[in-house]
């Protein structure tokens, strides 16, 4: 095997996937934005960036320089960890550098050898991952019934499952924008003794008192961790996790991800501190994006015949994947920046627009965008 021979198997993936119709391709941003998680527009604000100048301007460092445990921590991370505890209600928090990571990082590090981890099959990937990357057993339950995870934990306890569950659902879906039956997790959770990790990705800034998420009365117990990112409608990067303090004092000695990376950069902690202010100080973001969402559920209903998730995340199910893309290009050829979802993203057959509302559109930009959707729909099916 000689020269580019040896990226013969990766060119024939990529063929392979051409020919489904799932390869994928990077694209600028154009048009009217239906796709970003920048729910309260808060990427642009005006806060955002005094509060990320002021942070130049006093010295703070664009890059982290080294790992948390090494010269890596600035007070601007722990000033950031203190007031999300206290904003969220929880015991502790813990910086990470993205969702991903975050995710990732407690499942393979807080469950252990012996436990038991479940969780809803519709889950972020990241969960995924990092649950297989730990030591603990993995098991899969429907989506948002409590009642599987629930004779999943009784089938493992039966076949001699001794150690501690972990049960990992988002509050809010990604692809769905459903949401995740909370009160009865934490009723099985406490049946069983187990732990509940909420990931409240989508969720946090836009539901729950001052934007606190669909888990804020959980929030500081001994069996609750969350997860809230900061780049979506926070505005910034990174995430948090919030949790009991032992555990937080745990996954900074025992998480290798958070060991060995180099921190985030301070300027995103101080974003981020910022964009919890805004949450309390001007809630009529809140009000404003509850206004579009109900605007826009009963618009699409209306003109498409779908019915709405009743979030900021709507899917519009095509099915096929050339469908899809096909649908997802005429919109956006009309200006709408609309995106198309396939599989393994999302289950076979399902391929899907996510049209994802923000405080970047208008009313009139959502009614534009659903009349070109039933239009470019109607000839696609044609």
């Amino acid at each position: 095997m000689k020269g580019r021979a040896l990226l013969d198997r990766y060119e024939a993936t990529l063929r392979g996937m051409a020919r489904k119709n799932r390869l994928r391709t990077l694209s600028s941003r154009s048009g009217l934005d239906f796709a970003s998680n920048d729910y309260l527009g808060l990427a642009r604000s005006r806060r955002m960036a005094e509060a990320v100048g002021t942070a130049l301007a006093n010295g703070t460092s664009v890059g982290a320089t080294g790992s948390r445990l090494l010269r890596g921590n600035d007070c601007k991370h722990e000033l950031l960890e203190a007031k999300a505890a206290e904003f969220f209600g929880a015991e502790r928090a813990l910086f990470f550098g993205g969702g991903y990571i975050a995710n990732f990082a407690v499942l393979m590090t807080l469950p252990q050898k012996g436990d038991l981890i479940v969780l809803d099959k519709l889950i972020h990937a990241s969960a995924h991952e990092g649950a297989r990357a730990g030591r603990a057993e993995v098991t899969e339950a429907a989506h948002n019934d409590a009642d599987t995870v629930d004779d999943s934990i009784r089938a493992w306890r039966a076949r001699g499952g001794t150690g501690r569950v972990w049960i990992v659902v988002e509050s809010l879906y990604s692809m769905d924008g459903d949401r995740a039956p909370l009160a009865e997790l934490i009723e099985v959770a406490d049946r069983h003794d187990a732990f509940l990790f909420v990931d409240e990705a989508h969720a946090t800034g836009v539901y729950g008192p001052d934007g606190r998420g669909l888990a804020h009365d959980l929030e500081g117990r001994y069996n609750v961790v969350v997860l809230h990112t900061c780049g979506k409608a926070l505005g910034a990067s990174g995430a948090l996790v919030t949790a009991p303090a032992v555990l937080c004092d745990y996954l900074v000695n025992r998480c290798r991800p958070f060991i060995y990376a180099t921190a985030p950069s301070p300027l995103m902690a101080a974003a981020a501190t910022e964009a919890l202010a805004i949450l309390r100080d001007e809630p009529e973001r809140r009000e404003r994006l509850t206004g579009l969402v109900e605007f826009a559920c009963e618009a699409i209903k209306t003109r498409c015949g779908i019915t709405p998730s009743g979030s900021q995340i709507l899917p519009v199910i095509v099915g096929d994947n050339a469908r899809t893309m096909a649908l997802a290009a005429a919109l956006q050829a009309r200006g709408f920046d609309v995106r198309g979802i396939r599989p393994p993203t999302v289950p076979q057959g399902s391929a899907r627009l996510r049209i994802s509302l923000t405080l970047n559109v208008d009313r009139v930009n959502v009614a534009a965008m659903i009349e070109a959707l039933a239009e470019e729909w109607e000839r696609i099916k044609a």
